[in-house]
């Protein structure tokens, strides 16, 4: 059996936010546009944040990467905190 590799999909549509809005939260003072935590359509998950890849290239830990086409992104703990309600056990 061949493992079969995670893609995502472009087509997938913004579902349900997990947690709360910026905000609620207090972490925006303008439109709310980020950060954020959505489950799409398809149950994958979408994060807004701040993208700092550059800053962490150099000092990721052994077995951990960043291929090309993604970007490691910082959210707030709060943000995550707020969304963990919504995290599905399974």
């Amino acid at each position: 059996m061949t493992a079969h590799r995670w893609e995502a999909d472009p087509s997938a549509q913004l579902h349900r936010r997990w947690g709360k809005s910026s905000h609620e939260l207090g972490n925006t003072s303008g439109d709310g546009s980020c950060p954020d935590v959505w489950e799409l359509s398809n149950g994958d998950v979408a994060v807004i944040g701040y993208d700092l890849t550059d800053s962490y290239l150099d000092r990721l830990p052994e077995g951990v990467s960043v291929d090309p086409g993604e970007r490691l992104i910082i959210i707030p703990r709060s943000t995550m905190l707020a969304a963990k309600v919504d995290i599905p056990d399974a």
